[in-house]
Order: structure tokens, then sequence, then C-alpha cells
């Protein structure tokens, strides 16, 4: 069954963790990597602690399936960039889903 597959990554860096050049990694890597259709990012600016629990980046990936993005994860890249982000990471929260598009994106 087809449809867009989605890689959710919700983080919160270690003290002193030089969160630029992870962010700059992070846009080279995807850039290199065909099977990522889409990459958005985000730093979280509003939320109460409560809530966010001391999250603060989210990294979201769009993949035309479920297969570009077991290609990903398996590519030397992706291997090699994971080590470095998960060295900088306190805490990580990560769900891959297919996503379920109930109100499709206007046209342009």
């Amino acid at each position: 069954m087809g449809g867009e597959f989605k890689h959710l990554v919700l983080v919160k860096f270690k003290e002193g963790a030089a969160v630029e050049e992870i962010l700059k990694g992070m846009e080279n890597l995807v850039s290199e990597v065909e099977a990522v259709k889409s990459f958005e990012w985000g730093q979280e600016i509003e939320g109460p602690e409560m809530l966010t629990q001391g999250f603060t980046h989210a990294f979201l990936m769009t993949f035309e399936n479920k297969e570009a993005h077991a290609a990903f994860v398996g590519h030397p890249k992706h291997v090699e960039f994971s080590a470095t982000f998960s060295a900088a990471i306190d805490k990580i929260v990560l769900l891959d889903f297919p996503a379920i598009r109930t109100k499709p994106a206007p046209t342009a």
C-alpha cells in the first residue's frame, strides 16, 4: 500500500551542544539523500514547559513511501550523521508513520 511516509523527531539537545552545526548537518544530509522528499524543522517558542516536556526542536521528513524511508535509514550518510546527532541529544521522541491527509494542501 502506497502513500507518503513521515519521520517525526522531537529532541531536547544537551546543554552546550553545537546546535547550529547539527542543524547544518541535518540540512546537508537531507539534501544529499534523494529518498527524502521534503524536510521541515522548527524550534519551540511558545508552549508551556508542562506540555513541551523540555523538547526544543522538531524535525519532519516526508518520503514517497515506506520503502523510501527504509532506504534513508540504511543510507551510509544517515548512519554516519545519526552518531553525531545522538551524541548531542538529551531526550528524543521518534515516530515513523504513514501519512493520513484529511485536508489537502491548497493548489497554487
